[in-house]
């Protein structure tokens, strides 16, 4: 049996950062502001190194709060200051600029649409950088009844895929005569997909490691059902010979919050069976 790395998967830029910074201000007087990425493991491994995690801001009296790579609205940053906190900021860059995107097309008058998961933490920080007035479009039909308006201004959660993007567009064309897109989609989601893809069409198996919090992992688990059968493991401890079995080529891919050593572990433990 043949076990093949996809060419690109794992940790992107952002997340790498995000570990980084936290493990700077790794002192045990630090905590992210939820998990720092969508991967069990690696907050585990976090915390055992002096990064807690609290929910809110009110669990925090002193100390340093590091905000997560999903980003926050812009009224954490002012609770954090008005408490004395020593504030970290971890957001992603490709975040940063949804954020930044949204607040401006928010300025120029314009009705804001988020594509992306409603609940997502982070499409909730870019809904409260409009102003907490955009709205929030998850699937087609979402998009097919938005009512018409005379500005709209369109942005999108990173990890949406490319495909998704164009079709909710589409979908949004006609609600406006003045419309005015930017596509803020993170270029390591659009290559870990489409190396996903291609790896997908070629073998009998794909797995793909990851978080089952992780929304880009959750959707490249998806997109690589349409190819062929495919199992979301989170570790190699997951991993049933049997999914294998009489199986030619497996191929193996991750989400862009997954450690390169959770990958590994998954990729020896193939080797063996």
């Amino acid at each position: 049996m043949e076990v093949i790395l996809s060419e690109c998967l794992g940790f992107c830029y952002g997340v790498k950062r995000a570990i980084r910074i936290a493990e700077e201000h790794a002192d045990g007087k630090s905590c992210t502001l939820g998990p720092i990425i969508h991967n069990p493991q690696m907050v585990e491994r976090l915390k055992s190194r002096g990064v807690g995690t609290v929910e809110d801001l009110t669990a925090m009296e002193e100390g340093t709060i590091i905000i997560r790579s999903h980003g926050v609205g812009p009224q954490i940053y002012e609770k954090a200051k008005a408490k004395g906190l020593n504030l970290v900021d971890a957001t992603c860059p490709h975040v940063k600029k949804a954020q930044l995107s949204a607040k401006e097309l928010a300025k120029d008058g314009r009705q804001v649409v988020i594509i992306g998961e409603k609940n997502h933490p982070e499409v909730k920080s870019i809904f409260e950088w409009s102003g907490n007035r955009a709205t929030i479009l998850e699937t087609e039909e979402d998009a097919k009844n938005f009512p018409p308006c005379p500005k709209l201004g369109i942005v999108s959660q990173t990890t949406v895929s490319g495909e998704n993007f164009v079709k909710m567009v589409s979908l949004l064309l006609d609600k406006s005569k003045d419309i005015r897109i930017l596509r803020t989609i993170c270029t390591a989601t659009d290559q870990i997909q489409k190396a996903a893809l291609e790896l997908a069409s070629k073998v009998d198996v794909m797995l793909v490691i990851g978080g089952r919090n992780s929304a880009n992992t959750t959707r490249l688990a998806q997109l690589c059902e349409k190819k062929c059968r495919t199992y979301h493991i989170e570790t190699a401890q997951e991993l049933s010979p049997v999914w294998l079995k009489n199986s030619n080529k497996v191929g193996i891919t991750a989400g862009a919050s997954t450690p390169d050593w959770i990958i590994g572990e998954v990729f020896k433990q193939c080797q063996r069976i």
